[in-house]
């Protein structure tokens, strides 16, 4: 029986396993070599590539994560699947045997077959021992003949190895030349998605990336290079978007562009060096005011408060020590502002050199809204100058300017409407008229004030008064109020009165303003009789040029009534029509004129007293005539001789029209002859009652200086001239001119009368001439004014008493001559209708007048009871 199989494993043989241990070995130390120089190559190309790249250009973080993988996969990649393929798959001896096979086939195949008899397992009788041993010895004796290394795959590790150390050269010469640029290039290159700037060689100091300007203005960047920047470029290029380049240089230590103005938002792009620097434009409006508003705030005395003003024309007035507060709103938000320093106007606008103070300072900003702080206005004009700049940078308007006017408070003005510069009136008579005060900042009070004056000697004293009419609100610069004034109401007697208007404004211890005075002669009656006497004098006057220009009329009027009709129409004859026409619308207006005269000569002659009723009856006809003429008469003429010229007459309607203007014209004058018969009777009867008149008026002017005598006898009497006191001397020489003006307004006397008698041949004035010139009154006047020049005051005013009593006798006897018919009064009998009935109307009309004048006499009493009671409450006032 057979022993049994056991199965036997045979080795190979040693000498071939240190072989294939070698060349395993020497296999994976050349691919690891490799993996590590692949791994070391792509890193060091992905840095070098990043580190270039940011020598050109801003390399963006996407692109540099793109080379940082790119990089990282030859090490995490490559190397993995390198070592995988050449290490860890030929780690067995039949992967090596492959591995050999590729370069020694037959040895290869051998060496398989050796290494898997290695690994058969079977009985002794089916594998022999020896002789697989046999054939494992001969496998490795030729194998030992063989050089195993050059079965190896190609080998790359030394160029690897050597691009390596060139790349890492490379790069160290990088680090070494620049190492700030290596720097940030390597943190750039493992930092990819960091923001990390690129170094450049060219550094800026902080240039901006974004930057607004001014809509359509040139505008210029300034890129300053930094200190510590390596390279300074001597010219640098700007790009907006697509336009052209600007290009400048290097000037100190900054780049100046300039760029053209801009509408469209875009890009700068500038190259300084391997500086690329981006900068976005954004074109805006500059920032400007929307409003401007002032608040002024006047001085405390006026009273008025604070207010708010548009400054729309950029000028503002202030009073003179005011106050006031610039706002500004503009169209957008602001960064900062300024205003200042201010600036005097004074010297430019020629006025005098006034110390005008400087302010400056910032606004108060607040978003949209600027505001200074609270300025004071002195008294000259100055400027005020603004700077702003907004969040984008941009300044406004360099050249915004505010103008502040400083105005004084100028003095008030006063103006008395609705009455004549000059006015002669009796003490009851009242005169209405209104007061105006004007005033820049306020009227505060207006009123009347009067003084008197006496045109002779009198121990009266003369008239002195005020009356406030009205007192103003702060800011009512203008008042206007009506006054009436009547002498007799403020117990005025007849004189000279200066009458004027004053107001007062706010201002502190001003004067008052007075207005333009008006003159205001208080006549006595005799005074006024004599007055009117004048005035009637000249009504004649014009009537009698009327007449005679209404006769030269009627004369041309009846040539042309001797034409007939069609000569009439002819044009030169027209023409004549024409011309007459003109001159008797002319003369009506004339006559119209002299009826509104002699009206009211007739009511001022009605409200006199003194003047006899028969006087004032004929001055009733005449004017009854003169009315008849303006209204009736005269315009009737006027209409015909228009009528004649009418172009559709036949030439007898022409003719007639003329005939009737001419009969019609004949009245006329008629009439105006008997208007200037009737006028001229009335005016004898006046001239002799203004003999009694002028008499009267020369005693009391005698009397007069007596009274002034008397009153100072105590200081004349006993001195000489020299010693008197001045007051006293100016009345003497007072007294002396009065005294010589009544001496040559007796010879006027004298020299009328003779006049009259002669026109009249009244008995009673001859009389009184006769008695006038042989009592030697001119030389006893004369007497008297030596006297006074001699200070002889007691024999002065005995001589004056004597003269006065004398003048008064003369005035009575006259008076009652004509009161009893010596004036042309008529015969004594019983008085008709008619002077009853004229009689009545100027009753009437004397009731009507005294009813107006006691009206107009009660608004004078309440406007100085007014007054009063504004007196009365002003001292309990603040």
């Amino acid at each position: 029986m057979s022993a049994p199989d056991h199965p036997h494993q045979i080795e190979i043989p040693e000498s071939l396993r240190r072989q294939l241990a070698d060349f395993r070995r020497h296999l994976w130390q050349v691919k690891i070599q490799e993996a590590l120089a692949a791994g070391l190559i792509g890193l060091l190309v992905s840095f070098l590539l990043v580190y270039g790249l940011d020598r050109i250009w801003q390399t963006p973080g996407w692109a540099r994560l793109l080379i940082l993988l790119g990089g990282m996969s030859l090490f995490a990649g490559f190397a993995p699947y390198w070592l995988h393929r050449w290490v860890w798959k030929q780690r067995r001896e039949t992967q090596l045997a492959r591995l050999i096979a590729k370069r020694y086939p037959g040895l290869g195949d051998r060496l398989l077959g050796v290494i898997e008899l290695q690994d058969q397992q079977g009985s002794a009788d089916s594998l022999s021992p020896r002789l697989r041993e046999a054939a494992m010895e001969a496998v490795a004796a030729e194998t030992g003949r063989r050089k195993l290394e050059d079965a190896l795959p190609p080998q790359k590790h030394r160029r690897w190895a050597l691009a390596a150390m060139l790349l890492a050269a490379v790069s160290a010469t990088a680090f070494t030349l620049t190492p700030r640029a290596g720097l940030n290039a390597l943190q750039r290159w493992l930092l990819p998605l960091s923001n990390t700037e690129r170094y450049t060689f060219t550094k800026l100091e902080n240039p901006p990336s974004h930057r607004a300007v001014a809509f359509g203005e040139a505008f210029v960047v300034v890129l300053k290079l930094a200190a510590d920047s390596e390279q300074r470029p001597s010219e640098a290029s700007g790009r907006y978007g697509l336009q052209p380049a600007v290009t400048t240089t290097l000037d100190g230590n900054s780049y100046h562009f300039t760029f053209p103005g801009q509408q469209d938002p875009g890009v700068i792009v500038f190259r300084i060096g391997d500086l690329r620097h981006e900068m976005r434009i954004e074109p805006v409006q500059r920032p400007s005011t929307k409003a401007v508003r002032a608040v002024v705030t006047p001085p405390a005395y006026l009273g008025i408060a604070e207010r708010s003003v548009d400054l729309n024309s950029g000028v503002l007035s202030v009073v003179e020590g005011g106050k006031l507060r610039i706002e500004l709103e503009m169209n957008r938000p602001l960064e900062s502002g300024s205003f200042g320093p201010t600036r005097s106007l004074a010297l430019e606008e020629g006025g005098e050199e006034t110390t005008h103070t400087p302010a400056a300072g910032d606004l108060t900003v607040s978003g949209g809204l600027a505001s200074t702080p609270v300025l004071d206005v002195g008294a000259v004009p100055f400027e005020i100058p603004f700077t702003w700049k907004d969040r984008f940078g941009l300044e406004g308007d360099t050249g915004f300017r505010l103008r502040v006017e400083a105005l004084k408070d100028a003095a008030p003005t006063c103006y008395l409407q609705g009455i004549d510069r000059q006015k002669v009136m009796l003490p009851e008579e009242t005169i209405d008229f209104e007061v105006l005060a004007e005033d820049d900042f306020g009227v505060k009070a207006a009123g009347i004030e009067w003084s008197g004056q006496f045109t002779r000697p009198t121990d009266e004293s003369p008239a002195k008064g005020e009356l406030l009419l009205g007192e103003g609100a702060p800011e009512e610069r203008r008042l206007l109020k009506a006054a009436a004034f009547s002498p007799a109401a403020f117990g005025i007697s007849p004189q000279k009165i200066t009458l004027r208007g004053f107001t007062e404004d706010h201002f502190p211890e001003r004067a008052r303003v007075y207005s333009e005075p008006v003159v205001l002669y208080v006549l006595t009656r005799d005074e006024h009789a004599q007055m009117l006497k004048n005035l009637f004098d000249r009504q004649i006057t014009e009537l009698e040029d009327l007449a005679r220009r209404e006769l030269g009329l009627l004369e041309e009027n009846e040539r042309l009534e001797k034409l007939d009709g069609s000569e009439l129409q002819q044009d030169e004859n027209r023409k004549r029509l024409e011309e007459q026409t003109r001159e008797e619308a002319e003369s009506e207006r004339r006559m119209e004129e002299l009826k509104q005269r002699m009206e009211q000569l007739m009511k001022d002659a009605a409200r006199n007293g003194d003047i006899d009723k028969k006087t004032l009856q004929k001055m009733a006809e005449s004017l009854k005539s003169m009315q008849e003429l303006a209204e009736q008469d005269i315009p009737k003429v006027a209409e015909k001789l228009a009528e004649s010229q009418e172009q559709s007459n036949t030439p007898e309607k022409s003719e007639q029209d003329v005939e009737q203007a001419v009969e019609q014209q004949k009245k006329v004058v008629e009439k105006m002859q008997e208007a200037i018969d009737k006028a001229n009777d009335a005016n004898r009867r006046f001239e002799a009652g203004t003999f009694v008149n002028r008499l009267k008026k020369a005693a009391n002017e005698q009397n007069g200086i007596v009274a002034s005598l008397k009153e100072a006898f105590e200081r004349l009497l006993g001195l000489k001239t020299p010693a008197l006191d001045p007051s006293d001397t100016r009345r003497l020489n007072e007294n002396a001119r009065q005294q010589m003006e009544t001496a040559a307004d007796v010879r006027w006397i004298q020299e009328d009368l003779g006049h009259y008698y002669a026109r009249t041949k009244t008995e009673s004035f001859k009389q009184i001439m006769d008695e006038m010139r042989g009592s030697g009154i001119d030389i006893g006047l004369e007497n008297i004014r030596t006297r006074l020049a001699d200070n002889h005051s007691y024999e002065a005013a005995e001589a004056a008493k004597k003269w006065a009593d004398q003048l008064a006798a003369w005035a009575a006897k006259l008076e009652g001559d004509k009161d009893s018919g010596g004036g042309g009064g008529g015969s004594g009998g019983a008085p008709d209708a008619e002077d009853e009935d004229f009689e009545f109307m100027l009753r009437v009309m004397k009731m009507i007048q005294q009813e107006q004048d006691l009206r107009a006499r009660t608004r004078v009493l309440e406007q100085l009871r007014r007054d009063q009671e504004n007196q009365t409450e002003e001292p309990t006032g603040p």
